[in-house]
C-alpha cells in the first residue's frame, strides 16, 4: 500500500506508519515536504485547514510527478481555545485514491496562557525549546514527551490522530 504524507518529520511518519499498519498490510509511507499554507503556529480552524491543503498540495506534486498513491495523509498540530481553554491537537487527514476524505484528532493538552503571546509569536515548538534548554523537542518524541515524563509521545499522539481519521475508511459504507 502506497501512502503519501505531507512532512518529512520522521515522528509524525512512524506515528501514520503504526496507524495504518494496525488495519492494512505493507504499508509503505513516503514523507514529501508541501506547504500548509497556514502560519506557523496554527490555531483554531487553521489546524484542519493547514492539514486539508497539505492534501491539496500532495495531490498536485503526485500528479506533476506521475505518483500513484491509494491514501494521501496529512497531520497539523496546533493550539484551540475553542472548548474554553487554550488545547494543543494534532489532526490528521486522509483522502483515498478516489477522494473520499476523513479527519480525526489526537487527545489534547492544555498550555499554560503565560506562554500563549508568545507562542502565538512564533510557535510551540520554539517555545518548548526554549523551555527545554533547545533539544529540538519538534523532531524526536516531542515536547509531550517532556511534558509527561515519557508516558506519551508525539508519535502515540500522531498515531492516535490517524486511528480516529481511519475510521471512516475501515468500516464501508457503515461510516460513510
Amino acid at each position: 500500500m502506497k501512502i503519501l504524507m505531507g512532512t518529512k518529520n520522521p515522528g509524525k511518519i512512524e506515528g501514520a506508519k503504526q496507524a495504518f499498519e494496525r488495519y492494512f498490510e505493507n504499508v509503505e509511507i513516503e514523507g514529501i515536504s508541501v506547504n500548509s499554507e497556514v502560519g506557523d503556529q496554527p490555531l483554531n480552524n487553521e489546524i484542519f485547514l493547514g492539514a486539508k491543503n497539505r492534501i491539496k498540495n500532495l495531490r498536485k506534486y503526485a500528479k506533476e510527478n506521475n505518483i500513484e498513491a491509494d491514501f494521501y495523509i496529512a497531520s497539523e498540530a496546533g493550539i484551540t481555545n475553542l472548548l474554553g481553554e487554550w488545547i494543543d491537537i494534532n489532526a490528521a487527514v486522509i483522502e483515498n485514491k478516489e477522494g473520499f476524505q476523513t479527519v480525526g484528532c489526537s487527545q489534547g493538552f492544555q498550555i499554560p496562557d503565560k506562554y500563549m503571546p508568545e507562542i502565538i509569536e512564533t510557535e510551540l515548538g520554539k517555545v518548548m525549546d526554549k523551555l527545554f534548554d533547545g533539544e529540538n523537542l519538534g523532531k524526536g518524541k516531542g515536547g509531550i514527551s517532556r511534558l509527561t515524563h515519557d508516558a506519551v509521545t508525539r508519535i502515540e499522539l500522531t498515531k492516535n490522530a490517524f486511528v480516529m481519521a481511519l475510521i471512516g475508511h475501515i468500516n464501508g459504507e457503515l461510516w460513510k
